[in-house]
């Protein structure tokens, strides 16, 4: 999309996304479902790429299913974000991308889905922080996420026969 180098993530981004972190870490489990909720209100559809909701009869916010996954979704995103400029890269194991690639492309995710991920997570970390939030920290909290999309998007690929 944007066809500017990427100037990394600077040390005033680090700074922004730990402190802002660092805040919402105890009330994650509220904030991941806010999240997949945010995510399901912008684009409905999106609930068919989980196989776990789509014969669920329970309203959204009740799923057993949906709260550990947007959990574990959310805790990677930003943990991820919160190491990036001292690992200098995306911190998520080679392991992890992997399956996490695999597991993007076999249910047909796609850019748009990333886009709708991002205002959401964005959207849930300034309602989180309101005090804190700033353009900066947008962008800080943006970078960080775009990092990790473009390492997933590079494991997203049929798995490998070997």
């Amino acid at each position: 999309m944007d066809t500017l180098e990427r100037k990394g993530f600077t040390e005033e981004q680090e700074a922004l996304v730990v402190k802002s972190w660092n805040v919402m870490k105890k009330n994650s489990a509220e904030l991941s479902l806010k999240f997949f909720l945010k995510i399901f209100e912008i684009a409905p559809s999106a609930q068919k790429l989980f196989t776990f909701l789509k014969d669920s009869k329970v309203p959204l916010d009740q799923n057993t299913k949906l709260k550990p996954h947007a959990m574990s979704v959310f805790l990677m995103t930003c943990e991820s974000a919160v190491q990036l400029r001292k690992a200098g890269k995306v911190t998520v194991r080679e392991s992890t991308l992997k399956k996490i690639g695999g597991t993007h492309f076999k249910y047909g995710v796609v850019n748009e889905h990333f886009e709708v991920t991002k205002f959401a997570l964005l959207e849930t970390i300034k309602e989180a922080v309101p005090e804190m939030w700033s353009q900066e920290m947008k962008n800080a909290w943006g970078e960080a996420y775009d990092q990790l999309v473009d390492a997933i998007k590079s494991e997203m690929k049929p798995p490998s026969s070997s």
